[in-house]
């Protein structure tokens, strides 16, 4: 409840003008029937004619202040919700961005996004609907039974039972329902994660001809999720019914009873008449918070899941006061002992790095192969520090990286997913991805040395030719060379290439590599690659091997000492490359 009213606190000012606007127009409802029963009583009964035309102009008058109150209300009421929805939408984000890599697989995507969406709009409009009803409707209620009785309180009886039998059917309602709700987000979650995989797997799943299993998947995920709301949806269409027979009943009763009571003389047709308006203002109220006990549950299972990632301490935190770079920076890198198993391992499950040591200087490439799942990719992860060592350090010139603040190790570092990932835009607005500042002459050079300059000045629009997402639009090759000409634009001290040039053919490779070297001799280069190919003139190549360094060194020592690069050359190489 807290963390709710953080989020309404800016929007206090707007709740105050809803709160006096509901109050007024809930009073002025109040106010019409006594006037009504004046009209009745002391107009059309007595032959006032004149007593007609003045209350009938001031119940006109009331009418018009009433609605000038409604427009207020759903005014202030809409920016209150879609600026509170603004805020946790954003919130939401915002923590998302500084989870590390644990905190979104706790999650996993296609629920965050669930959240983000789905959840924050539950929320938004239950709040625009609660923030009228939760006012204007006890409001009513209470003062329809203050001024009922007033006009009567022989039919007071009525007024109970009808109250009573409404409260029964929305407790009931209430418990039968809400179990249901909880269950709603999470299908929502599983259609949305479904719904992901067909879509970004759409070539795998044509490939393997798999859509017919793809279909069932989806259509069980989407029949769950039908069927739940199915079940809320009919039993909140049960509870309509039940309320109208409830409504048409006190209205029939307290006809009947007035009408014996006029006949008799012991009460007014007028006042008859606005206990009856009275009796459905206060029904009509006990519906509109029948109605908000079958909302609430859902928005308070989305705003708990809301709350969730909002209340989720990320894993990597910077500390209070963090460690500057030196301003001389080297981007010297070592890596001292470190050792490495994931957050959520199990105590069966061995460490994916162990002791791993090496320093990686400027001026030098150094180069990482191994077999697949041996931790290449995790020592990245650890130096980007999506993840903290278990043990050891990392180091950089000198500084742990766990000393220093995220966002300024980050500007030191030039990073090249092993996947190649561009963003909705053009070619332009990629590369500046890395820098926004970068000037002309900095986007030249980068695509220069990707190799990208030839098929970007194919193109009709150039740099400005638009990009679809994830680059689909682009051949894995390209969207590779735009990856790394993106992280060049950044021109960091430090680059880190995931397997990157996986997708290049030999003759680009090697141009790439060439400019590389030629170019940016000065950087601290760390290479993963799975071709010897393209690291055989590394500096130093650094050879895992089940998550343990098996050999550190130059090729031909390597070919000499290491036994698992030697196996690794010899699947990939000539005899004669071999003894190269």
């Amino acid at each position: 409840m807290s963390k709710f009213l953080q989020y309404m606190k800016p929007y206090s000012a707007m709740m105050i003008a809803v709160i006096i606007l509901l109050t007024a127009e809930a009073i002025l409802a109040l106010v019409l029937p006594s006037y009504m029963a004046d009209i009745v009583n002391d107009g059309v009964i007595a032959g006032h004619l004149s007593v007609i035309w003045r209350n009938g102009a001031i119940m006109l008058f009331i009418t018009l202040i009433s609605m000038v109150a409604a427009l207020g209300t759903g005014y202030f009421t809409a920016r209150t919700a879609t600026g509170m929805a603004n805020d946790l939408r954003e919130a939401v984000y915002g923590k998302v961005l500084k989870f590390s890599d644990a905190e979104i697989n706790k999650f996993n995507t296609s629920s965050l996004i669930t959240r983000t969406t789905n959840d924050i709009m539950q929320v938004q409009n239950t709040l625009m609907m609660a923030i009228r009803q939760f006012i204007y409707a006890p409001v009513i209620a209470i003062g329809g039974i203050i001024r009922a009785l007033e006009r009567s309180t022989d039919l007071a009886w009525v007024i109970v039972i009808a109250t009573a039998v409404m409260l029964a059917v929305m407790v009931v309602l209430f418990i039968v329902v809400l179990p249901k709700y909880k269950m709603l987000q999470t299908l929502i979650d599983r259609l949305n994660l479904v719904s992901r995989e067909n879509l970004s797997g759409i070539l795998v799943v044509r490939a393997f001809s798999t859509q017919a299993f793809e279909k069932k998947r989806l259509g069980e995920a989407n029949k769950n999720l039908a069927n739940t709301e199915k079940f809320v949806n009919q039993s909140f269409a049960f509870m309509m019914p039940i309320i109208m027979l409830i409504m048409n009943l006190t209205t029939a009763l307290i006809v009947w009873i007035g009408a014996h009571q006029a006949s008799a003389f012991r009460a007014d047709i007028g006042d008859i008449f606005a206990f009856l308006q009275y009796g459905m203002l206060i029904i009509f109220a006990f519906l509109m918070i029948a109605v908000m006990f079958i909302m609430v549950p859902r928005a308070v299972v989305s705003f708990n899941r809301i709350k969730e990632v909002l209340e989720t301490e990320g894993s990597i935190i910077n500390k209070e006061n963090p460690v500057p770079f030196p301003e001389d920076f080297k981007g010297v890198v070592e890596f001292r002992n470190v050792t490495f198993r994931y957050p959520d391992a199990l105590e069966d499950d061995e460490n994916v790095l162990n002791n791993i040591s090496f320093t990686a200087r400027p001026g030098e490439t150094t180069a990482i192969i191994g077999a697949t799942g041996v931790g290449k990719t995790s020592i990245f992860k650890l130096l980007l520090r999506f993840f903290d060592v278990t043990d050891g350090a990392i180091l950089i010139d000198g500084i742990d990286i766990r000393d220093v603040h995220k966002e300024k190790l980050h500007d030191k570092i030039g990073y090249v997913a092993q996947k190649a990932s561009l963003f909705t835009g053009t070619i332009h607005s990629n590369l500046l991805y890395a820098d926004k500042e970068a000037t002309e002459e900095n986007i030249k050079n980068a695509v220069e040395i990707s190799q990208s300059q030839a098929f970007i000045e194919g193109k009709p629009e150039g740099f400005e030719s638009n990009v679809a997402q994830g680059g689909s639009n682009f051949s894995g090759g390209q969207r590779q060379r735009l990856s790394i000409a993106r992280a060049l634009v950044k021109n960091a001290p430090i680059h880190l290439f995931d397997d990157s040039f996986s997708a290049l053919d030999v003759k680009t490779d090697a141009l790439l590599r060439a400019a590389l070297k030629e170019k940016m001799g000065n950087k601290t280069t760390i290479v993963i690659a799975q071709r010897i190919s393209s690291i055989m003139d590394a500096d130093q190549i650094l050879v895992l091997d089940h998550g343990e360094i098996a050999g550190l060194g130059k090729h031909k020592d390597l070919i000499e000492t290491c036994e698992v690069y030697r196996e690794i050359a010899a699947s990939q190489l000539s005899e004669e490359e071999v003894g190269a």
